[in-house]
């Protein structure tokens, strides 16, 4: 089921019906390990889901580069007052990429329990406005060892491998044709009736989709079932700890075609959860055992109403990690949306709301996306003084209208987006964040 945020899964849980659904799809998930281990090692296939792009109108306010003025709502919780110790970050020890030119291309991180099918018509969007964007090639069950706020390892391996082979490609359209025309066989320009596509008007398949330059990677149900089993922290403290300073080392599995030299930088944006967890990729810190040091090849971060306050429980200790450290050398914009009230959006937004506040609020006051209350999209701020933020008018999480499940998982935000009211992916909408890249 393609659900959205980081947050969202533990909000969810408080759901009956969702309890029912995650509880048999894992225990399916499991048996089937288990079944399946005994008679084969087969690879199976990744589960798709399909979505539909939509267009609607969005009005914003702007602050900063983009003229943005940042809420005048404070927290009325504790998240306000929240002094965060800085730490201070190790320099390079040797084998620091070279300074690279930045590239006017882009990798989009879906948010929690979502992959890349919901993400490719934005992708698309983007593309043909002349950013080529890529999205990160995951089916949404590829989230699963990360459920109960345990470790992000699994999705900075994956945003790593997408960034790597991106930043490995020049930067600007005909570049991306050259490259995508040199790199692929003639079997990939034959359509499904057998006909091969003419070589003069292979330039438009390749300028169209440049998510033909990211190979997949190897991860079966197998490695699924070691990755669940061991990833560390969270609710269950998974190898003795929930800290992120305290996660014993360890490696996720699945097999990674590593690539070629960089040839730049790029952008990074970030849905929901994914923009946390794209500040931990940029960290030069141990997250987990491994330091990504993703600012040598990023130049950009947009975050799309994803939670940057600190709060209580597992689900946060991420975040915290994050907010104890500046980012140099990597322009930020944290976007948010408004229009969704919490005592007014049904009950999912309500309990998402207190989920980001501290205990003692039930998240009716608060005003948001409907999953992420502006003020926590916003939070970045905080941490990051540098930071451009973005708050928009009447825009909602996610395009929750366009994906199977939302109406069961919420009913009321499923009939606003498809009455028309618009989410960060949508064409009138993009074009107010995109513009800062």
């Amino acid at each position: 089921m393609p659900l959205v945020s980081y947050h969202y899964g533990s909000v969810l849980a408080r759901s009956n019906g969702f309890r029912v659904m995650a509880t048999v799809w894992l225990f399916i998930t499991v048996a089937t390990t288990f079944r399946c281990a005994k008679a084969c090692r087969h690879h199976l296939g990744a589960f798709t889901i399909y979505t539909r792009p939509v267009q609607t109108k969005v009005r914003m306010q702007q602050h900063r580069h983009l003229s943005c003025l940042q809420s005048t709502q404070r927290w009325n919780c504790k998240t306000s007052t929240v002094e965060t110790k800085l730490e201070a970050v190790p320099s390079h020890q040797g084998g620091a990429i070279p300074s690279l030119p930045n590239i006017r291309a882009a990798v989009i991180v879906p948010g929690f329990l979502t992959g890349k099918d919901e993400f490719m018509p934005l992708a698309k969007s983007l593309t043909s406005k002349g950013i080529p964007t890529v999205v990160v090639p995951m089916p949404n069950w590829h989230w699963l060892p990360c459920l109960g706020g345990r470790s992000m390892r699994p999705m900075l391996e994956r945003i790593d491998f997408t960034v790597r082979h991106l930043a490995a490609v020049a930067g600007n359209l005909s570049d991306f044709e050259r490259e995508i025309l040199e790199s692929l066989d003639e079997s990939q320009f034959t359509e499904s009736n057998g006909l091969v596509v003419p070589k003069e008007s292979r330039n438009v398949v390749a300028t169209d989709n440049p998510q033909l330059l990211i190979p997949e990677f190897d991860y079966n149900i197998f490695d699924l079932y070691q990755d669940f089993r061991n990833n560390p922290g969270g609710v269950l403290k998974v190898g003795g700890s929930a800290e992120v300073e305290e996660y014993p080392l360890w490696t996720p599995k699945g097999t990674f075609k590593e690539a070629t030299e960089p040839m730049g930088k790029v952008a990074l944006i970030g849905h929901s959860a994914g923009g946390w967890i794209c500040r931990a990729y940029l960290s030069q810190r141990s997250y987990g055992g491994k330091s990504y040091r993703g600012s040598e090849l990023v130049h950009s971060l947009i975050t799309l109403g994803s939670p940057h306050g600190n709060a209580p429980g597992p689900a946060f200790k991420g975040v915290e990690w994050v907010n104890r450290q500046r980012l140099d050398g990597v322009r930020i914009l944290g976007v948010g949306g408004t229009g969704y009230k919490g005592d007014s959006s049904g009950t999912l937004t309500k309990n998402s709301y207190a989920f980001c506040c501290p205990f003692g609020t039930d998240g009716s006051g608060y005003d948001g996306d409907g999953v992420t209350p502006i003020q926590s999209a916003l939070a970045i701020k905080e941490y990051i003084p540098d930071a451009d933020t973005l708050m928009l008018d009447d825009v909602g999480h996610f395009c929750w209208s366009d994906v199977f499940g939302g109406e069961t998982v919420a009913p009321e935000l499923t009939q606003s987006h498809r009455e028309g009211r618009p989410w960060y992916g949508d064409d009138s909408v993009l074009e107010k964040w995109a513009s800062w890249l």
